[in-house]
């Protein structure tokens, strides 16, 4: 079978990428290794599919601290708020939540993919499920896909949107690699990005702090010189092997770096009390410990963090839970605080890639086109979503990134396939 565009991979970019590509007119095929399209999606956002990002533009682009820049070529295209018009016009009525997030207002990740599913289906795009390919041919003029069962398809042109390695349940295998390196690119080193990170330290050992989350403090990754590298204020959670929750997946990709850097390990500071400078905390608690003589200080303290934190924490500095207001001295109360500021602990390691929520490395950005996301090696090759080197936190934005690249990869691929 001869095809004018065929787009590998049916996650949030292919989908998008084979949409564009029929909707400009180009005979497309959308294959898939899966049983099932769009798998990713019906995850994302806790199956409830966290589409897009409603943030103006530069601040989406900052929110992808992996290579964000080279989408700003794809962003004058199609962007952030095209995506949010594309899923009004399908019928599917989005809604905002907290820090600009875009969800479906039925709340359902299946009402996202089944209008995806519904557009390819009016655009008559072929669709191959439980399709694995094997390897691509290119040509002079036309490239050849070989599926597995050895099977040919021919394509003027080519979209591999296969996506990275991490979350590799969905399908996401790094296959696209290979077929990228044959076209003559670079694969820039593949490392996990938003995932949670392992410590040896006692305390986590010995599940101190086990299960308990701590909410709207701020995350430091130090690097040698203690001094901090990045700096997020959400929420964390404490686990059986290490940190995990929204901080730290954030700052995960900067641990990752220090270590791959040879560092054995990396140290993360908590600032359990954000907005609440030491001198003022210590005037305050001070003055609560002089009008309360008689109470424990833990007592005095209750409510400043969670119980536990506190348990631990005024042990840690000599305080146990029994000692009175009028029994402890200044320097250890000072210590307590200053503690709570400036609360360290080392990481040594990180989940693998599988259990990784984004893949950072990927095809370099510097071999792609930006505003077509053409291959700069080889005609009518093109690549969306998350097999490029492009990465983003979490919150819409890696798949801004998907529906954005796929998007430009698919008008571009059909104007290549239909002008031969």
């Amino acid at each position: 079978m001869t095809y004018q565009v065929v787009v590998i991979g049916g996650g949030p970019s292919g989908l998008m990428a084979a949409i564009a590509a029929a909707e400009y007119g180009a005979h497309t095929l959308l294959i898939d290794k899966g049983n099932k399209l769009g798998k990713k999606l019906a995850i994302s956002g806790g199956g409830r599919c966290n589409v897009t990002n409603r943030l103006p533009q530069e601040e989406v682009i900052k929110h992808i601290p992996g290579n964000g820049r080279f989408l700003y070529s794809a962003f004058s295209v199609f962007d952030n708020y095209d995506i949010i018009d594309f899923f009004e016009g399908l019928g599917v009525k989005l809604k905002e939540e907290d820090h600009g997030r875009m969800f479906p207002v039925s709340n359902s990740a299946k009402s996202v993919v089944n209008a995806l599913l519904n557009r390819l289906a009016e655009l008559n795009v072929t669709i191959r499920t439980n399709t694995p390919v094997e390897a691509i041919d290119y040509g002079e003029s036309q490239h050849t896909i070989i599926l597995k069962d050895k099977e040919k398809i021919t394509a003027d042109a080519i979209i591999i949107a296969v996506g990275g390695k991490a979350v590799p349940h969905t399908g996401s295998t790094g296959d696209g690699y290979a077929w990228a390196k044959k076209a003559g690119h670079t694969i820039t080193d593949i490392y996990p990005t938003e995932v949670p990170l392992l410590s040896s330290e006692t305390f986590i050992k010995e599940k101190k702090l086990q299960g308990l989350a701590l909410r709207d403090i701020a995350l430091s990754v130090l690097n040698r010189k203690n001094k901090p590298i990045i700096t997020h204020r959400m929420d964390m959670l404490f686990t059986h092997f290490g940190v995990s929750g929204p901080a730290v997946l954030r700052c995960s990709q900067f641990v990752v770096k220090e270590l791959k850097k040879g560092n054995k390990e990396v140290t993360m500071e908590i600032d359990a009390l954000p907005g609440h400078p030491l001198h003022g905390l210590l005037d305050d608690y001070k003055k609560r410990l002089e009008e309360n003589p008689k109470k424990t200080v833990k007592n005095v303290c209750k409510g400043l963090i969670p119980e536990r934190f506190l348990d631990y924490s005024l042990q840690k500095n000599g305080i146990s839970l029994e000692d009175r207001a009028a029994n402890i001295s200044r320097e250890k109360f000072t210590h307590f605080l200053s503690d709570l500021k400036h609360f360290q602990f080392k990481v040594n390691g990180s989940q693998p890639i599988e259990k990784a929520f984004v893949t950072g490395g990927g095809v370099s950005t510097k071999e792609v086109i930006p505003n077509t996301l053409q291959s700069k090696f080889m005609h009518g090759l093109y690549f969306s979503g998350e097999i490029l080197d492009i990465h983003g936190y979490t919150g819409g934005y890696n798949i801004t990134s998907a529906m954005v690249t796929g998007r430009v990869a698919g008008m571009n691929a059909a104007w290549e396939a239909l002008a031969k």
